[in-house]
């Protein structure tokens, strides 16, 4: 299944992604951001109805400067207090941290909300990644502004060797399938329980659709695995 999710990332189409039983218990829609089209917002906030994001991958975080969100509030507290107290968010059921960054818009759209807007924001969200990811220097802010629609998130630098998020995963099937490692991701919702969709119905929705479904611990398999070939070519 782990070879069906990394053609489909090379034909830059969705893939669903299933974390863990243990953690969210979520199935998110992926797709990479370099590819994202306004069909595909379209299809993540119909089909999938969560959150549309772009998970990046850290060296390119890095070299974007993109902060935690949860830095920047807390950072902001010291000069407007009444916010201190929403800025800690060592509570969160699933993990000990937020990988949420900036919210931003590409400078040329107009709300930044639509279909048309939030793929322009995505994709050229996906182009820069891959721009600063063979070393090159990219001023975020002379193409996007804050705060915007679409959500950056950050993934952790160990990628899938302690936190396992989405973002994570996303990030990870990405650099092994050797494309950009900027993915857009959502979850995909339950408007009859008000819950995550259920693991089988999405599974159904993938068969439906013809789209990959992979559970995390294939993600993390298969990615521990690339690591170790990747390190002993350097041997």
């Amino acid at each position: 299944m782990i070879e069906d999710a990394l053609r489909a990332f090379r034909r830059g189409d969705a893939v669903l992604i299933f974390d863990f039983d243990d953690r969210e218990g979520e199935t998110d829609i992926a797709i990479p951001a370099i590819n994202v089209t306004p069909k595909d917002v379209a299809m993540m906030r119909i089909d999938g109805g969560g959150l549309i994001c772009v998970a990046i991958h850290p060296i390119a975080a890095e070299k974007l400067k993109l902060p935690f969100m949860h830095d920047v509030l807390r950072i902001a507290s010291k000069s407007i207090p009444e916010i201190a107290s929403i800025s800690n968010a060592n509570d969160i059921k699933y993990d000990s941290r937020s990988s949420f960054s900036l919210w931003v818009n590409h400078r040329d759209t107009f709300t930044g909300i639509t279909d048309n807007d939030r793929a322009l924001t995505i994709r050229r969200i996906g182009e820069v990644v891959d721009y600063v990811m063979v070393g090159n220097e990219f001023d975020l802010g002379s193409e996007f502004r804050s705060p915007g629609h679409v959500a950056l998130l950050r993934a952790a630098k160990d990628l899938t060797y302690n936190r396992v998020g989405q973002t994570e995963l996303s990030v990870a099937l990405a650099e092994m399938a050797g494309i950009a490692p900027a993915v857009a991701i959502c979850e995909m919702l339950d408007a009859k329980t008000g819950k995550a969709l259920t693991k089988d119905e999405a599974m159904k929705y993938a068969e439906k659709n013809g789209i990959p479904f992979i559970e995390g611990k294939e993600i993390v398999k298969a990615y521990k695995e690339f690591k170790e070939v990747k390190m002993n070519l350097f041997i």
